[in-house]
């Protein structure tokens, strides 16, 4: 197990940076390789675990996987009708999967590591049983789930909550079902699985899809995968909470599903010039410059959540130094993430010495107190370890970060990349 200890940073952080490919894009990008038999090449790819466990599933169900340093090489290896496939950390992996493999021919078996075996996956299931799928949950309605492919009938699917994730999952089941598919949900959540499909949402909102959106592979998925943009929020509020700092970001995704932190801290007075620069990948990308500036407090809204669920936690770490009271509404997901992040904000702000609480599904943090080191167990949640890590950046004494190589999940690089802009305030060890 890996420690990070923080100190105060005693000056200005300065960078210029390069992201590894987004997370989400690189995912769907490399599960949509499942549709074709022939070579496809990914630059870019994202270097965190989640990455990693989508290409170990392809190669359980019959890829082979090259990786060099700039290109990750997918190719067809042979046929597999039946396969475990661990899942890991990764929720998209595996909720993605469920729509992928439903309508496939074969058995398959997902499975998952501790902490996702206790993530839902009901919501998942529950509509695509409706399109004809046979999956089997364990008890609680969480991994291992048994699916055994069978043919599936296009379905209508107006959800009641946006997830990304639920909503990726049936538009692929659509691309192997007998009619349309469609789904609706009530506020935008990232549409990245709808870009690569190339789909246009009609005028009551449907997104929709059948046999006939099964995408040329080869022409969709060329093209360099921006950096990760959900990666990039911990740099704004990085600058935004240590005085003078200034810090630049080049080729990020700049999707506007995916960019409401950046629309609510400019809406809080944060400096950030955001340029779309070119579409790559199917993606709008370009360059994102933060600079510190003193910030009114944040008001997340319920329409909000859906495009920053994940970047919640170092905003609500950005929240603890502003002075006056940032709302965050309709939050409860947080509670169903890789760890209850919703208990670890509230436990860790609390510690530190932040005004915090949870009313109903909204999380509230009033800042303008001192704030003091502490020890941090994120329970292996790298959103936690890394938004706390920020927070020690401006607190008196250390604070301690446990478990600190879970960052790898999403951004294997964040401390070594913090160390370089606080090089001083920054201490790791085994």
């Amino acid at each position: 197990m890996s420690v990070a200890r923080i100190t105060a940073a005693a000056s200005p952080l300065f960078a210029q940076l390069t992201l590894s490919g987004d997370k989400s894009v690189s995912i769907r990008r490399a599960l949509l390789s499942l549709y074709t038999p022939d070579t496809i090449r990914l630059t870019n790819f994202g270097a965190g675990e989640d990455c990693e466990t989508a290409l170990r599933c392809l190669v359980s169900l019959g890829k082979r996987v090259e990786r060099g340093e700039v290109f990750v090489t997918i190719k067809h290896r042979e046929t597999v009708r039946k396969a475990t496939l661990d899942c890991r950390n990764s929720g998209t992996t595996a909720r993605l999967l469920m729509g992928v493999l439903a309508g496939r021919d074969g058995e398959w078996t997902l499975e998952g590591d501790e902490s996702l075996s206790n993530r839902p996956m009901e919501r998942v299931a529950q509509p695509l049983r409706t399109m004809g799928a046979q999956i089997e949950l364990s008890p609680g309605g969480v991994l291992p789930a048994r699916l055994i492919g069978r043919p599936l009938v296009g379905t209508d699917h107006n959800l009641t909550l946006s997830s990304a994730q639920v909503k990726s999952a049936l538009l692929l089941a659509g691309l192997s079902a007998n009619g349309a598919t469609r789904v609706r949900e009530p506020f935008p959540s990232r549409d990245h699985t709808e870009r690569l499909l190339g789909l246009a949402q009609d005028a009551d909102g449907w997104w929709s899809v059948d046999k006939s959106n099964v995408p040329d592979a080869t022409l969709v998925l060329r093209g360099t995968i921006p950096g990760d943009i959900s990666s990039a929020a911990f740099w704004a509020v990085a600058a935004s909470l240590v005085t003078g700092s200034d810090i630049e970001l080049k080729n990020v995704v700049l999707n506007p599903t995916r960019t409401s932190w950046i629309r609510s801290l400019k809406n809080s007075g944060a400096d950030i010039v955001e340029r779309v620069e070119r579409t790559t990948a199917g993606e709008p990308a370009g360059s994102l410059h933060f600079k510190y500036g003193v910030l009114r407090p944040l008001r997340i809204t319920t329409q909000d959540v859906p495009g920053l669920i994940d970047e919640i936690p170092a905003l609500a770490v950005l929240a603890a130094t502003i002075d006056g009271e940032s709302i965050f509404e309709n939050v409860g997901e947080l509670r169903l993430k890789e760890s209850d992040r919703l208990q670890a904000i509230v436990e860790g702000l609390a510690e530190m010495g932040a005004d915090v609480s949870v009313t109903g599904q909204n999380l509230h943090v009033t800042g303008g107190k001192k704030r003091k080191g502490v020890k941090i167990s994120p329970n292996h949640d790298h959103r936690i370890a890394m938004a706390f890590a920020l927070a020690g950046l401006v607190a008196e004494g250390v604070t301690t970060i446990e478990q600190a190589e879970c960052a790898a999940v999403s951004y294997p690089g964040f401390f070594a990349d913090l160390k370089k802009m606080a090089e001083n305030s920054v201490t790791l060890s085994e």
